[in-house]
């Protein structure tokens, strides 16, 4: 069942593709264009930190990661996390988009890709975990039509050490055939 829903997805010039070692530098310089986001994130990709959560990512663990390109230029990573194809369910996350491509509905675009994608084949509810302190996140999936369903109270410690309380967030397949 991965094997459907880890495939490439495109629409138009946006393309997501399984990320790869070929994609390591061109996603450095992508993550290296806003420093100050890293705190708030699990895991740093940040300057002196991104070999490490680079390698992590690709390296599985339920983590099934995209390279995200605009007109073929890398401009950021999504995945999916931790699928559970029992319970039909999905998340998504380790997303980051280049600066300059926030606010201009990019992501709402890759978002929608993967969210059409994951119900077409067989996924009926996914999930977004955020941390509490990543309101321009909890605004996108809002957005998307998701429903806060509560938070997790301590729920990780971050690559800096903060004990985080993460938003739990859903979208179901029949929420979403109704929008």
């Amino acid at each position: 069942m991965l094997e459907r829903l880890y495939v490439e997805l495109a629409d138009d010039d946006l393309e997501l593709v399984k990320l790869a070692e070929t994609h390591r530098e061109a996603l450095r310089a992508a993550c290296a264009a806003d420093p100050d986001i890293w705190p708030i994130y699990s895991s740093s990709f940040g300057p002196g930190h991104f070999d490490a959560s680079f390698d992590a990512l690709v390296g599985g663990g339920g983590r099934m990661p995209y390279a995200i390109l605009d007109r073929g230029e890398l401009v950021g990573m999504t995945a999916w996390l931790r699928p559970d194809w029992s319970a039909q369910t999905v998340e998504i996350g380790n997303s980051f988009i280049h600066p300059a491509a926030r606010g201009t509905g990019f992501n709402g675009r890759v978002k929608r890709l993967m969210i059409d994608h994951a119900f077409a084949v067989g996924i009926r509810r996914i999930e977004f975990r955020i941390d509490e302190r990543n309101g321009r996140s909890q605004a996108a999936v809002a957005k998307l039509g998701g429903t806060k369903e509560g938070v997790l109270r301590s729920e990780r410690i971050t690559w800096t050490g903060y004990v985080r309380d993460t938003g739990l967030w859903s979208l179901l397949a029949d929420e979403w055939a109704a929008q």
